[in-house]
């Protein structure tokens, strides 16, 4: 039998090689220690050009042939991957699932004839450009090797945190999982403003995207609490002040926060959908 590779995906779309792709750039590893399985050939294709990574259709070859595998399949299709890798699953595999809303405990479950080690994380799309961030939760079989292991992986294209309890994985979902698109929008509101404003679409753009930029790495690079750089940027009865004004008044702070909550709420149900799925 071949020496299993270090790291198998089941499953090649975009999150998947956003990962790989910071692997790459990082130098934790080389290709040829890294295998993907995908239904499509256009993916597997791309990430075998581009990356220069083994690409095959074959699910089942990649896990018996990888130490370590990451389930980056849609959270419905894993009913279906799971029969077809359930027999190449060994209780010395590490499993890392980026699925959303399937637990750990759904996942040992699809594989009873072995006790793989399951980290689960929540990646968002930054990853894809080296600035992602990712919440992951360890089932109790990990170890502190593979947490570290896992940490590294995600650490290539971005930032971890670790959740002492899996109930977390939906806030983690909430804030960093969908929190790209709160901005976007948020984005998306100061261009037209501008627009609004007279500036063209490019300019506006463009003045929005690098002040986000700006302030986000302000805010990492300092350790300040953002009330305190907010407070810093605004002079009383000036320009900022008026913005913050409206902005308090149609209670967007709130509306964001409420937001937050929503999308977390929304994660719970469809664990619990997920779930129930499971047991059936």
């Amino acid at each position: 039998m071949a020496t299993p590779v270090e790291w198998g995906f089941v499953g090649a779309g975009n999150m998947a090689e956003g990962i790989v792709a910071g692997v790459l750039r990082a130098g934790l590893w080389p290709a040829d220690q890294i295998m993907a399985a995908d239904p499509s050939e256009q993916r597997r294709r791309l990430l075998a050009e581009k990356l220069g990574v083994v690409a095959t259709a074959d699910a089942a070859q990649v896990t018996r042939g990888a130490r370590r595998l990451v389930l980056a399949v849609k959270p419905q299709s894993f009913d279906t991957v799971a029969s077809q890798i359930a027999a190449e699953v060994r209780t010395d595999h590490l499993l890392v699932s980026i699925m959303a809303g399937v637990s750990t405990k759904r996942i040992q479950a699809a594989f009873p004839n072995a006790a793989p080690r399951i980290v689960r994380v929540m990646p968002n799309l930054p990853i894809r450009v080296g600035a992602g961030m990712a919440g992951l939760y360890a089932s109790p079989l990990a170890t502190a090797e593979d947490v570290a292991d896992v940490r590294s992986l995600f650490e290539a294209g971005g930032a971890t945190v670790v959740m002492p309890d899996e109930a977390l994985m939906d806030a983690v979902t909430a804030v960093a999982g969908s929190g790209p698109a709160y901005f976007y929008q948020f984005v998306e509101s100061i261009v037209a403003g501008g627009v609004a404003c007279g500036l063209s679409d490019q300019d506006a753009l463009k003045l929005a995207q690098h002040t986000c930029l700006g302030a986000a790495r302000m805010m990492i690079e300092t350790g300040m609490d953002p009330a305190e750089l907010r407070r810093q940027v605004t002079s009383k009865g000036g320009t900022t002040q008026a913005a913050l004004d409206v902005m308090a008044r149609e209670r967007v702070p709130e509306a964001i926060r409420d937001a937050v909550i929503a999308a977390f709420k929304r994660g719970q149900e469809l664990g619990g959908k997920s779930e129930a799925r499971g047991e059936k």
